[in-house]
Parts: structure tokens; C-alpha cells; sequence
């Protein structure tokens, strides 16, 4: 469903809970003006749900990384490498099976 303005209204409805947020006055009145005052509750929630979505891939990739040891995967090197060993990944033979 579509609000005015283009706003997505999530479908997840379930328990609301009323909060009180304090934002400057600035901000407000550009929230108003993109997205009216009486659809601020869903615009807020969609880019709390967009900034939170940034947030865990963020601190996954944080976690993530160097999980990989440059040594470990000497054919990661370079472009070149990689490509190389793809070709060759794709080139083995695989398992065809029982045989009959």
C-alpha cells in the first residue's frame, strides 16, 4: 500500500508502541513538507528500518573481515588468478554418479 508522496506503509502493524522523539524544528518542518504531518509515524519508521538494516550489514562486514587469510588463498591474488581458477573450478570433472 502507498502513501501520499510515495511512502511505503509497512504491512508489519502488530504492537505499536507510542514513543516521543525529539528532533529539531528544521527537521520537522522537512519532514512535513516531504512527507505531511500526519504520515511522519511511517516515513520515521521506514528510515529507522533502512538506517538499522545499514547498521547490521555494517557491523557483519566489521565482523567479517579478514576471516580470510591472503595466504590461505594464494589464488585470490589478483584478477587474473581469479578468473583462472574459476575456469578451472568449472572445468573439473564431477561426480557422474553410480555407473551403470
Amino acid at each position: 500500500m502507498t502513501l501520499a508522496g510515495g511512502l511505503r506503509k509497512d504491512v508489519r502493524m502488530g504492537t505499536r508502541i507510542a514513543t516521543n522523539l525529539t528532533l529539531p524544528k528544521d527537521l520537522v518542518d522537512e519532514l512535513d513538507a516531504v512527507c505531511g504531518p500526519r504520515n511522519r509515524s511511517a516515513f520515521v519508521e521506514e528510515a529507522v528500518r533502512t538506517k538499522l538494516k545499514r547498521e547490521k550489514m555494517r557491523r557483519a562486514w566489521s565482523q567479517a573481515a579478514g576471516i580470510l587469510k591472503a595466504e590461505d588463498y594464494p589464488h585470490w591474488a589478483t584478477p587474473e588468478l581469479v578468473a583462472q581458477w574459476v575456469r578451472d573450478s568449472r572445468a573439473e570433472e564431477t561426480d557422474p554418479g553410480p555407473e551403470v
